[in-house]
């Protein structure tokens, strides 16, 4: 079995109670194999990595498969100053602290290696997995540098040309009684047809700044988040621009250089592979398909079904659609095919005017972008395992993929109630009190258990004579009998269930425990850290979140970590 190294020793339990880590009494570690939400791919490549091998360029686990991407990544070229330059504008009309922009400089140098990762523009910041993974991101480019005596930069990619305004426009966060939420910002103009880097906000969401402030509970860094979230989401920014500016102001100052996307002055960079990608109409989709097909043989799932006669490619020279090979050409929609000549002139002319769907901007990314290692959630691992082929078809080195930090971060009563009780973590997640109710029955005095039990089996063994006597006297009369056993045992059950009722009430406060931790740790039944938005922690611990995060988040894919700051 492959196990995945780590920056610091860890715990990793492979069991599905949390075991307390030997390095932090703060800190609970949960094998993902355990969680229900996590599918067989994500497991097997953190570990049994040799049954996924296939479909991706190397082990991340390994520290020689560093070595020969560095070395790929090292000896592949690209107009590295001129991509520093287009950055350095990026940073600059953001107002990027110094560290960001000194990592830009870095990014100048040919020997310079990058750590990406990247997330759609979520309203304040997205869910918590957002910072989760611009920090494994962080701390993965230190420790590749620390290894392998290289210059390491983390790049987080602002997915900003997605079209997906559900995907971003509400943010939910907890109240001050640990409800959900939900924060809906007022949609501009063009949200749903064009792509959320070109949406601009409108004065309203000064009005969803406020909202945000007066939902939060209020702490002694509320102001500091409130003024925060108004400086990065104010009135004529655009979408992309405000989550940007967002982690400039909270991660930046780690040396965290952020992408967006969306920025007309890096499609130059790409222009060859949009016209690759038109040269050879329907190859990418077909890979991917392939590679999909035998995901499914291998007994994993096939994330994205691309069409046959589709490009990878968005046309957003009059809105973003999607094109597909027609008649020796292309065409969106029902329009007129368009010659592939004429298409392929202007994606080398104006790259601007074209977009990548999912499956080429990994591709896009990774020719601006020196990329050694891609911080990857379970989902994206799935589709990446779809485009071995397609990499080696445009011929850029695929990175290494490593799995994102996964965590839930508790206040100090919900870690004492883990830390104390034998409730194993994913059993939170049912919105029901199941879990209470075992928890209930072990602490019952072990007498009331024992002779409830006894009974059960007394009643079944005497009734089990009777019933077996009845045929003797008359035939009809063993239905009768089992009848009454059944009234019996129902009537033992029911008391049971009173007696689990009175330890509930006898001890109210494990109860108030127990669903103070159920509704941080699974909000509304959902993992927390895909359901409440990051800005909710920062309101709750302040600027030390970040650094608090980075201290006790070990470089562990396998581990789900249960947190207190």
């Amino acid at each position: 079995m492959t196990v995945p190294q780590t920056v610091c020793d860890s715990t990793s339990s492979v069991q599905s109670h949390p075991a307390p880590s030997s390095e932090s009494a703060l800190r609970l570690a949960v094998d993902i194999r355990t969680l229900p939400w996590v599918r067989r791919l994500a497991a097997d490549y953190a570990f049994d990595f040799e049954r996924v091998h296939p479909f991706f360029s190397g082990n991340p686990f390994d520290p020689s498969s560093w070595s020969a991407a560095i070395a790929a990544v090292e000896a592949a070229e690209r107009p590295r100053a001129a991509i520093r330059s287009m950055l350095r504008a990026q940073h600059e009309r953001r107002g990027a602290p110094a560290e960001a922009l000194a990592a830009v400089e870095r990014l100048g140098d040919p020997q310079t290696v990058a750590i990406v990762t990247g997330q759609q523009a979520g309203l304040f910041g997205g869910p918590l997995f957002t910072i989760l993974k611009a920090l494994t991101a962080i701390r993965l480019a230190a420790r590749v540098a620390r290894e392998h005596d290289v210059t390491v930069v983390p790049v987080f990619w602002v997915d900003a040309e997605d079209h997906d305004w559900a995907e971003v426009r509400s943010c939910d966060v907890f109240d001050a009684e640990l409800a959900v939420r939900r924060l809906e910002a007022a949609a501009p103009d063009g949200a749903g047809q064009r792509s959320i880097g070109s949406l601009t906000w409108t004065d309203a969401i000064a009005g969803t700044v406020d909202e945000l402030a007066a939902v939060l509970p209020e702490t002694e860094f509320s102001g500091w988040v409130q003024e925060l979230m108004a400086a990065a989401y104010a009135p004529g920014r655009s979408v992309a621009d405000s989550f940007a500016r967002l982690l400039d102001r909270t991660l930046g100052p780690l040396g965290l250089v952020v992408f967006d996307s969306s920025d007309p002055d890096a499609k130059p960079f790409v222009a060859d592979v949009f016209a690759q990608e038109l040269l050879h109409p329907g190859r990418t989709s077909l890979l991917a398909a392939r590679a999909g097909a035998e995901l499914v043989t291998a007994g994993y799932h096939m994330q994205v079904t691309p069409n046959a006669d589709a490009v990878a490619l968005f046309d957003v020279e009059a809105g973003r659609r999607l094109l597909r090979v027609r008649e020796g050409g292309f065409a969106v929609d029902d329009e007129a095919p368009v010659a592939a000549a004429a298409l392929v002139d202007r994606a080398r002319r104006a790259p601007q005017s074209f977009s990548p769907n999912v499956l080429l901007r990994p591709i896009v990314q990774d020719t601006i972008f020196p990329t050694v290692s891609y911080v990857a959630g379970p989902n994206e691992l799935a589709y990446l395992a779809q485009l071995r082929g397609v990499y080696d078809a445009f011929g850029v080195p695929m990175p290494l993929m490593y799995p994102r930090a996964t965590a839930t971060l508790l206040d100090a009563a919900g870690m004492r109630f883990l830390s104390k009780y034998p409730v194993a973590f994913e059993t939170l997640q049912p919105q029901n009190e199941h879990a209470l109710n075992e928890l209930l029955r072990t602490l019952l005095p072990p007498a009331v258990e024992r002779t409830i039990d006894e009974a059960r089996r007394e009643i079944r063994a005497r009734m089990d004579a009777v019933i077996e006597a009845m045929p003797a006297v008359d035939p009809t009369l063993e239905g009768r009998a089992r009848s009454v056993l059944g009234r019996m045992e129902h009537e033992l059950s029911s008391l049971e269930s009173k007696v689990l009722q009175a330890a509930k009430r006898r001890d109210e406060t494990l109860r108030r425990q127990y669903l103070h931790v159920q509704a941080q740790a699974f909000p509304d039944g959902h993992p927390q850290e895909r359901t409440v938005g990051f800005v909710a922690f920062l309101n709750r611990y302040g600027p030390a979140l970040v650094s608090r995060l980075l201290e006790e988040l070990p470089l562990d894919g396998g581990t789900h970590w249960v947190l207190t700051i």
